[in-house]
């Protein structure tokens, strides 16, 4: 191991910091913006099914990505070589839009010292044979604590990447990501019915927490709940109703419905349902929405959607987007942010040196209310309470949304009745932003499992949310 670990995106001997800068310098002469970005990851999977390890992989890869930005233009090019020769190759591609610009260099990221998590490469701090018996451990309890469990998969993943970001202005922006992730999904038989469940653990940190007996307990408990209450549940009612969502991971909705339609280059573009509506009124008094790249795990590390910077080297940071009903603010990339005259919020992200990074999300979630959550169940005459979400869909430039519930109830009367099967929540993430009639003071993170998609790029992202009562959301069930 490396003392320091950006010595591994040069180690190679093809490539040196100077020599990286000079070309850097040479690639960039005349954009606006810009940067190479350097990177290195380690990556380890098991996939423990049916009692036996059906998959165990692990990966390495390395490469640069080269980005010139010149107006609303970018050129960019990537190759999975860190070498002077490969860098040198890729100039060619930027001169596209870099040729007969004399553009002045937009000024760098301020600099931070602040650290949401240590450099220890998570996968070299555990042993292979310890992450086995993890997974061992884990599917033998998870099948003997119901004899109604026919099949138990646990996945056990962990990730270390370094990165360092190279620009023009002869500033450098380092960092050193873990990630680490345990899932416990399982299937649940009582006559001719089978159903699943399913909970997830993780974060930017080590394994350690994952190794403790409570830690993975709490993962089968909730899944084992899961997938019993859905071997009782019922075909779920269609129609117009009330929907009360728990708190917690049932924030993959603001996420989905609304958060995607807040980033920066959708309204810089005028295609998002939000565009053009900073200072106006956009949900119901009592809704704040944060976007925080910044927040720690309480086991240590940080959230699985936080970074001490961005992909482009801007500190993460907590970005008010909606207070008290209000829009206040846009999640902004470098390039987004000086095109609309405002400053780098931190988001932007990318998945790897072959992506040029935008404005993406990182932990987004509503902020607690001053509701009891009981009492907003007890106001819910005739409607659902949804706990957990599989897929969805959102369009962003209506706001329309689709989203499964893989657990929920059907209420009446302010008493949960029994669990459903086959709910579908379908409405429109501006009217149900300006529906929401309670907000709960139990404000919940999500346990780190959130992936997100835009543009054909993936990023591990954070949601939360209190619970919340909704008004009018549209049901598509099963029942006649």
């Amino acid at each position: 191991m490396h003392d320091d670990p950006r010595q591994l995106l040069y180690a190679a001997g093809q490539l040196d910091p100077d020599g990286a800068m000079a070309l850097t310098r040479q690639a960039l002469a005349g954009a606006d913006d810009g940067e190479l970005y350097l990177q290195y990851r380690a990556s380890e999977a098991l996939v423990f099914d049916d009692g036996a390890l059906k998959a165990a992989d692990y990966a390495q890869s390395a490469g640069f990505g080269l980005r010139a930005v010149v107006g609303e233009k970018t050129g960019f090019a990537h190759a999975s070589e860190l070498s002077a020769t490969a860098i040198g190759r890729a100039i060619p591609t930027l001169s596209i839009v870099t040729d007969g610009h004399g553009g002045t260099m937009a000024a760098a990221p301020h600099r931070t010292n602040r650290r949401l998590y240590d450099d220890a490469n998570p996968i070299d701090g555990c042993s292979f044979l310890d992450k086995l018996s993890l997974c061992q451990a884990v599917d033998a309890a998870a099948r003997a604590a119901d004899p109604r469990v026919r099949q138990v998969s646990v996945s056990l993943s962990g990730s270390w990447s370094v990165i360092d970001i190279i620009r023009a202005d002869g500033t450098r922006a380092s960092d050193v990501r873990p990630l680490v992730r345990l899932n416990v999904s399982l299937i649940m038989a009582e006559g001719d019915r089978r159903e699943s469940g399913s909970f997830g653990i993780g974060g930017r940190r080590g394994f350690a927490d994952l190794m403790e007996t409570a830690t993975w307990q709490r993962a089968i408990d909730a899944a084992h709940s899961q997938a019993a209450n859905n071997l009782e549940s019922q075909p779920a009612p269609a129609g117009e109703m009330t929907v009360l969502l728990g708190p917690g991971w049932p924030g993959i909705l603001l996420h989905e419905a609304v958060g995607h339609g807040l980033e920066g280059d959708f309204n810089r573009k005028g295609t998002s349902v939000f565009s053009g509506r900073i200072g106006t009124q956009v949900a119901a008094k009592g809704v704040t929405v944060i976007d925080d790249g910044s927040l720690l795990s309480p086991v240590g590390g940080a959230r699985r959607g936080s970074l001490n910077i961005d992909d482009e080297g801007t500190p993460c940071q907590a970005n008010v987007l909606i207070e008290d009903g209000i829009l206040t603010s846009y999640m902004h990339d470098r390039q987004s942010a000086r095109l609309m005259g405002v400053a780098p919020t931190g988001n932007g992200r990318r998945e790897s040196y072959a992506h040029a990074p935008m404005p993406r999300m990182t932990n987004t979630f509503m902020a607690a209310g001053a509701d009891d959550p009981d009492e907003l169940l007890a106001r819910v005459k005739d409607g659902i309470f949804a706990t957990s979400f599989g897929g969805g869909q959102v369009d962003i430039v209506s706001g329309n949304f689709t989203f499964s519930c893989t657990e929920a109830w059907r209420v009446k009367n302010g008493r949960k009745l029994h669990p459903i099967r086959g709910a579908t929540l379908i409405g429109n993430g501006p009217k149900a932003l300006q529906h929401i009639v309670g907000i709960g003071h139990d404000m919940a993170l999500d346990e780190g499992i959130g992936v997100c998609g835009k543009a054909g790029q993936s990023v591990p992202a954070g949601v939360g949310q209190p619970t919340l009562l909704i008004e009018g959301l549209t049901i598509g069930g099963t029942a006649d």
